[in-house]
C-alpha cells in the first residue's frame, strides 16, 4: 500500500465499491470527471490513478476540502477542489466554461471524518453540540431546528426521514424534555429517544433513525436530489456515464426513480446500466464498514 493511500484509509476515506466505480466509469481513456462530492478523496483518487486527465471536485463541507487536497496531493495540477453543495454543479461547470463531461461520480454517504469528528454532531456516541451541518458555515443546526419546531412537523420530519414508527411518541418526548430546559447536546437528544422507544429486540440504537431523520432535515438532503442527477446526466458526453452511491432507501428510491424517468426520455437518450442496484461484496464489507448499506446505480449517455 502507498504511502498516500494510507493516508486516505487511515483517515477513513476508503472509497466504497471502488471496482465497480472504476469499470463503469472506465476513465482509462483520460477525459474530464467530476467529483461532487469529494469528502476525502478516495474515489477521485482511483479515476486518477486509473488514468483520467482531469476532475472537478466538489464537497459542500468545508473541512473536508484540505484532506481531499493532502489525498491527491500527486495529482494537483489535475485536480480543481471547490467548496460547493453538490446540487450547484450547473453553476460550478458553468463558471469553468464546461459544457460536457466523460463522467461522474457522486458517493452519498457520510464519511467516517464527519461521524467521528469533534462537535460535528453526527454521533450520538459521544456527547457534543448537536449540530449536524455539513456545512457550518451556514444554515441552521439540529439544536436550531429542535428548539421551536412544533411537535406535528417534528414527527412527521422523524416519520419521513427516519422511517422511525414510533415517531410520535419521540417527537412529544423531545417537546416535554425541551420545555424544562434546551436541548443543547447529542447525548440529551439520544437518552430522550431511548426513553421513548418501546423496550424489545434492538437490531440497531433506537436513536439510529432519529439522528438520521434529523441530519437529513438539517442538510436538506433529499431536496434537489432528483434535479441533480438530471443536470449532471445532461452534462455528459455520449458514451459518458454517471455513477451514484446511496446508503438509505429515502436516497436510494429517488435516484431509482430519476434515472428512470431519463431513460424514458426520448429527447435525452440515456440508458440505465443498473436494473437493480450493485452491492459491495462480503469482503469488502468486512474490510470497511461503511459499505454495508451501500447502493450503486449508473446510467450511460447513447448521444
Amino acid at each position: 500500500m502507498s504511502t498516500e493511500t494510507h493516508f486516505v484509509e487511515t483517515l477513513g476515506h476508503r472509497p466504497v465499491m471502488p471496482n465497480e466505480v472504476i469499470e463503469i466509469l472506465n476513465p482509462t481513456r483520460g477525459g474530464l470527471f467530476v467529483d461532487c462530492t469529494v469528502g476525502g478523496g478516495g474515489h477521485a483518487r482511483a479515476l486518477l490513478e486509473a488514468g483520467a486527465g482531469r476532475i472537478v471536485a466538489l464537497d459542500r463541507d468545508g473541512e473536508a476540502l484540505p484532506l481531499a487536497a493532502r489525498a491527491l496531493d500527486s495529482w494537483s495540477d489535475q485536480v480543481e477542489l471547490v467548496h460547493a453543495d453538490f446540487r450547484h454543479i450547473d453553476r460550478v461547470l458553468d463558471e469553468r466554461q464546461i459544457v460536457t463531461i466523460d463522467g461522474a461520480i457522486a458517493d452519498f454517504g457520510m464519511s467516517s471524518i464527519q461521524l467521528e469528528a469533534a462537535d460535528r454532531g453526527f454521533s450520538f456516541r459521544r456527547d457534543e453540540l448537536l449540530d449536524m451541518r455539513m456545512d457550518r458555515s451556514s444554515g441552521f443546526s439540529a439544536a436550531d431546528l429542535l428548539r421551536d419546531v412544533s411537535e406535528t412537523t417534528l414527527a412527521d420530519h422523524i416519520y419521513q426521514f427516519g422511517e422511525e414508527r414510533y415517531s410520535r411518541r419521540i417527537a412529544r418526548a423531545i417537546v416535554d424534555a425541551r420545555a424544562r430546559a434546551p436541548l443543547a447536546t447529542t447525548g440529551q437528544l439520544a437518552a430522550i429517544v431511548r426513553r421513548a422507544v418501546p423496550r424489545g429486540k434492538r437490531r440497531i440504537d433506537p436513536a439510529t433513525r432519529t439522528f438520521q431523520a434529523l441530519r437529513i432535515w438539517v442538510n436538506r438532503e433529499l431536496e434537489g436530489l432528483e434535479e441533480f442527477v438530471r443536470s449532471v446526466s445532461l452534462r455528459l458526453r455520449t458514451g459518458a456515464r454517471l455513477v451514484v452511491l446511496t446508503f438509505h432507501s429515502l436516497e436510494d428510491r429517488i435516484v431509482k426513480y430519476a434515472f428512470r424517468k431519463l431513460q424514458l426520455d426520448s429527447d435525452i437518450n440515456m440508458r440505465v446500466l443498473t436494473k437493480r442496484p450493485l452491492r459491495p461484496g462480503s469482503d469488502e464489507v468486512s474490510g470497511n464498514r461503511r459499505a454495508r448499506s451501500a447502493k450503486l446505480r449508473a446510467v450511460e449517455r447513447l448521444s
